[in-house]
């Protein structure tokens, strides 16, 4: 039986890539690994943050839809998202830094029996500091580039937090079906984790109520998981579908390959595989400079890069 590693990414939606570009690479350090589209509306900037080459479990990924209102909070999504960071040393230069910048957090509290620092990017999408005490996902690579120096990085995805109306139908999918180990229970709140002992898997499960939650900016839209490889999608795909889960199929996103699905509260998770991974096109000093198109739509680039806004910095 194959067991889920961690974290692959995580995709959000913005308003506003300019704002979100700057935010992602200036305030935070993370590098942009990949300025490309979304493969099915290509109309829309799709950008993906994370560390020197874009490894999994280090990925925020997020689609630019300009039209796109406000998130009204509720329940049935995925709430907020953890970011490794070295020390506790690292949460007071991270807080000093957000005062720098102008960007609402709140106080260094503990988390999931973590010391933890609470912020939102200016579309209110909430993320919260970890300390990983050294639980990096082992492949994360420093980016030498960051404003950030080395010893504050942020070393990858921590603790998601989801909140759903029926906590154990989640529970259940994600120990029966994925093999996930429940590391904690209360009445409203669950702790799972991918690889028992480690944070770069964890997800946090909220029992509330009240109406589902309208995604906006600022809204995460689903959450993937890793496999290392098409064989292991495969048999992932079988396990959905064995468990009455509907399921896209396997797609090929050319940077990796995954299947989507919606587990009973509604929430939307991906597999993904490792690979082959953001360095497929050729150099890694130019990651994310220019844009990159899958072979499929790289005829319709003149088409594409008519509608779409340049960035900040270009």
């Amino acid at each position: 039986m194959y067991t889920i590693p961690g974290h692959h990414h995580i995709s959000m939606i913005t308003k506003d890539a300019k704002t979100n570009n700057y935010f992602y690479r200036e305030v935070l350090g993370l590098r942009r690994v990949k300025k490309t589209v979304n493969q099915d509306d290509p109309s829309m900037y799709h950008l993906f943050y994370g560390d020197q080459t874009g490894s999994a479990g280090t990925e925020l990924s997020f689609f630019e839809i300009p039209v796109v209102g406000r998130t009204y909070r509720g329940t049935n999504a995925i709430t907020q998202i953890g970011l490794l960071v070295p020390t506790e040393e690292s949460l007071l230069y991270w807080k000093a830094r957000f005062e720098e910048y102008g960007v609402q957090h709140g106080d260094i509290t503990n988390y999931v029996n973590r010391p933890a620092l609470h912020f939102e990017d200016s579309e209110g999408l909430r993320m919260v500091l970890l300390v990983s005490n050294g639980a990096k996902v082992d492949h994360w690579e420093s980016w030498v580039k960051s404003n950030v120096p080395v010893e504050h990085q942020i070393q990858g995805m921590g603790s998601v937090e989801i909140s759903v109306r029926r906590l154990d139908k989640l529970a259940r999918t994600l120990t029966e079906m994925f093999g996930y180990v429940e590391v904690s229970r209360t009445d409203d709140e669950a702790v799972f984790q991918s690889v028992q002992g480690e944070v770069f898997g964890e997800i946090i499960v909220k029992k509330i109520d009240g109406p589902t939650e309208k995604p906006g900016r600022g809204s995460i839209h689903h959450l993937a998981i890793r496999v290392k490889n098409d064989e292991e999608l495969a048999y992932w795909e079988e396990q959905v579908r064995s468990f009455g889960f509907a399921s896209t199929g396997i797609v090929d996103r050319f940077y990796f390959k995954s299947l989507y699905f919606r587990e009973s509260n509604g929430i939307l998770f991906e597999i993904a595989t490792d690979g082959p991974g953001f360095t497929i096109e050729g150099d890694i000093e130019t990651l994310g400079e220019k844009l990159d198109l899958p072979p499929f739509l790289e005829t319709r680039r003149a088409e594409i890069e008519e509608k779409l806004q340049p960035l900040e910095e270009e």
